[in-house]
């Protein structure tokens, strides 16, 4: 069976080269018995790979028994898999089959295998060795013809370095390892998969179809999808079900895609190319360090985009000591850079961090005075040593911005507050703030 035959039966979506690459790697070991560990994060379709696999292969006349290794207790997991003798434990009240019993001639799939517990380890590496297990509460061992997939979305060889997999039993199951890519790697298939998901809901759900405007397709795209496809799908049935309108736009699709109002899901994780191996997953760690590296910096830009954007004046307009502490026109460029900074709702965010103060109306009073005249004494010393070319902190800068406010509003902190960007309770935690600093 070919690629495009195998795609069009599982429905496995996309035209990338990195899925390209998983299915060629599907047909070549589906014809044979060996042990295949599928590597990914959640939600990239593990599962329906592995059943291609069978599918495909010469036991695809035999049972395919699915096996998710996090949902079973400790206690339960061994006689789950293997089975237990009438009166093993307490409430065995008769002989039964575990799951190797039952996928003899077939296929186990192992999912999230790397939840197992250690003592299972031991009994499943006797089975991958010998093919042979014995039933909790039997020495009796039987004999079972099973082909295993396991599949995983941990690093499994760092569980191993921290003791808690079996080096023994990775190398084991990771006989061949098929490495299954996030969505944000293969952002080609995004818009495919999403339309594909979308008809399918509309059938379902006996829905009118909708269609995505040009905003919608790029928000799609520029979204990082954590929940891989899984949530695509989520997404697209809910356009299907909650959205009653012919034509989905961006503002439409921002509040059901997860992260999109912190900006962190918003950042583009462009797949890396390169040779197979050690080094380009080592590459590929360092670009992902470099990503985080870029969220610090992206955060910082936001932060200065709040302090010294819209709403306060260029350096030249800036009275004189501030004009020697003002932000290269560097600074300015990329502040009004909305790329990632434009979903970024600085307001909400304050609301969220910090829990809600109810000062009285006298209280209120005395804190913005108190704080107004002890932070312009500071900023008048602070921004007076500019003629010895000394540059004030950052938090001095931010005092004179607040206290500039305050006077310019004549003590309305509502006001001053919406000038500077933020929320009141934000203007009245700084004001408290400088306040403590006296």
């Amino acid at each position: 069976m070919d690629r495009e035959a195998i795609q069009q039966r599982f429905g496995i979506i996309g035209q990338s080269q990195a899925i390209r690459n998983v299915i060629d790697r599907v047909r070549l070991v589906a014809r044979t018995d060996i042990t295949v560990l599928l590597q990914g994060e959640s939600g990239v379709g593990k599962e329906l790979l592995a059943h291609a696999i069978h599918e495909i292969s010469p036991r695809r006349h035999g049972p395919f028994v699915i096996v998710n290794c996090g949902a079973i207790p400790e206690g339960l997991i061994e006689s789950e898999l293997f089975g237990a003798e009438k009166g093993a434990y307490t409430g065995a009240v008769e002989r039964r089959k575990g799951y190797f019993e039952e996928a003899d001639g077939g296929t186990i799939f192992l999912d999230e295998i790397g939840e197992m517990p250690l003592a299972a380890q031991v009994r499943l590496l006797r089975v991958l060795e010998t093919g042979e297990f014995s039933r909790v509460g039997s020495s009796r061992p039987i004999k079972t013809d099973v082909r295993v997939i396991a599949a995983t979305n941990k690093d499994l060889a760092k569980a191993v370095r921290a003791g808690l997999f079996r080096e023994d039993l990775y190398y084991r199951i990771s006989t061949v390892v098929i490495e299954i890519p996030p969505l944000r790697e293969r952002r080609e298939d995004i818009l495919p998969l999403f339309e594909y998901f979308l008809q399918r809901a509309a059938q379902r759900y006996s829905t009118p179809m909708r269609r995505l405007d040009e905003g919608a397709r790029q928000l799609l795209l520029r979204y990082h999808w954590p929940g891989n496809v899984r949530e695509l799908r989520n997404v697209a049935e809910q356009v299907a079900v909650l959205l009653n309108k012919p034509i989905i736009s961006a503002e439409d699709l921002r509040s059901l895609l997860r992260g999109v109002s912190t900006g962190r899901s918003l950042i583009p994780m462009p797949r890396l190319s390169g040779q197979e191996g050690q080094d380009a997953r080592e590459r590929e760690l360092i670009y992902r360090l470099l990503l985080e590296l870029r969220l610090g910096v992206q955060e910082i830009k936001a932060l200065l985009h709040r302090l010294v954007g819209e709403q306060i004046p260029r350096p030249e307009q800036l009275p004189a000591p501030m004009k020697h502490f003002s932000p290269p026109s560097s600074v300015w460029a990329e502040a009004e850079d909305a790329a990632f900074v434009e979903d970024v709702p600085f307001e909400e965010a304050d609301e969220i961090d910090y829990e809600p103060l109810h000062p009285t109306p006298q209280q209120e009073t005395a804190q913005t005075e108190a704080a107004s005249s002890a932070a312009a004494q500071e900023n008048t010393a602070a921004l007076g040593s500019l003629n010895g070319e000394k540059l004030p902190t950052l938090a001095e800068a931010e005092r004179w911005l607040i206290v500039e406010a305050l006077k310019r509003y004549k003590g309305n902190r509502r006001q001053a507050a919406r000038a500077l960007g933020i929320s009141e309770r934000t203007l009245y935690r700084k004001l408290k703030e400088i306040d403590e600093a006296f």
